[in-house]
């Protein structure tokens, strides 16, 4: 007789309860790293972006990534939402102006560039079993492809859904994002988004230095912005910050809390494998589903017996 889901629950249960309480010491997460005072980051003003794909023109010819179907020249493309993925580390979205009936917020579309945020508690990193993903102290986060196993727990766990995976190739994929243009930036050079937009929408330079600007601008234009900085604080805060006219979750973005997600999912890890719980846990519910199974199995024969 098999041991059926009722009493499987009830065994496996019991046997649980039983060894959580081995420690009575509660478990702590990990505190948040300090974030670097020498960090750097972007902020960028929607208001004066203007699509002109140029941030993505440099960043394709920096990178040597494939070449799009359509050139950069081509602004229909905007027309359709779009992701960054394996070809493309960062793209611009058009979105038009928010209506309620007859009341227009605005009469112009408002520009987005996307890309990876570089959050300064990033859950792909927190989410890397083998490192490959690294937050560096100027504030970019990079990633070591000879490290890496494929396991994709970077895209699951990234809150923008940035990390994008090269699936056609078949024997080196890569986990492909973003990479704040490490290199140059670590030698005095600015990113290619940075150093080509001709509106001067991305400004470049420390972080706090950047949320300074940024306050600055919006009190003096205080008609222009919305009273929020993206970035400033979601998910713990973001090496990218933003400005906009209208209310971000209008142009794109997700709506997000302030705690960073590598602190739930570590909390749940620190609970759960505290004092070797985990192991216990589980050895000790399958001994006894076990000497469940086995207890069924002899009353079973001894049923068996007394009927013959």
């Amino acid at each position: 007789m098999d041991i059926n889901r009722r009493n499987f629950f009830k065994i496996a249960g019991a046997a649980a309860a039983s060894t959580i309480a081995v420690s009575e010491k509660p478990a702590h997460a990990a505190e948040p790293p300090a974030i670097n005072a020498d960090a750097y980051g972007c902020l960028i003003d929607t208001t004066l972006c203007v699509g002109c794909r140029k941030c993505e023109e440099a960043c394709n010819e920096r990178h040597s990534l494939a070449k799009p179907e359509q050139s950069f020249e081509e602004l229909s493309v905007l027309e359709n939402e779009r992701r960054p993925d394996e070809h493309s580390y960062t793209v611009v979205n058009k979105y038009y102006p928010h209506s309620i009936g007859a009341l227009t917020w605005r009469k112009r579309p408002t520009f987005v560039k996307f890309q990876c945020m570089h959050c300064n508690d990033p859950s792909c990193v927190s989410a890397c079993i083998v490192g490959a993903l690294v937050k560096q102290p100027d504030g970019a986060v990079t990633y070591d492809v000879s490290k890496c196993i494929g396991c994709r727990y970077c895209m699951v766990a990234c809150p923008f859904q940035i990390p994008a995976y090269e699936y056609h190739n078949a024997l080196t994929p890569e986990v492909r994002k973003c990479t704040f243009c490490f290199n140059y930036v670590k030698n005095g050079q600015l990113p290619a988004c940075v150093q080509v937009c001709p509106r001067e929408a991305i400004t470049f330079g420390k972080q706090l230095e950047l949320l300074k600007l940024a306050r600055w601008k919006m009190k003096r234009h205080p008609g222009k912005y919305v009273d929020h900085i993206y970035g400033e604080y979601e998910v713990g805060g973001t090496s990218w910050l933003y400005l906009g006219s209208e209310p971000f979750e209008k142009i794109g973005f997700p709506k997000l809390g302030v705690k960073a997600p590598p602190r739930l999912t570590e909390t749940i890890q620190h609970s759960l494998f505290q004092y070797f719980a985990a192991p216990i846990i589980l050895y000790t519910t399958l001994g006894g589903i076990m000497w469940g199974t086995g207890m069924l199995k002899e009353k079973d024969a001894k049923k068996e017996n007394k009927t013959d």
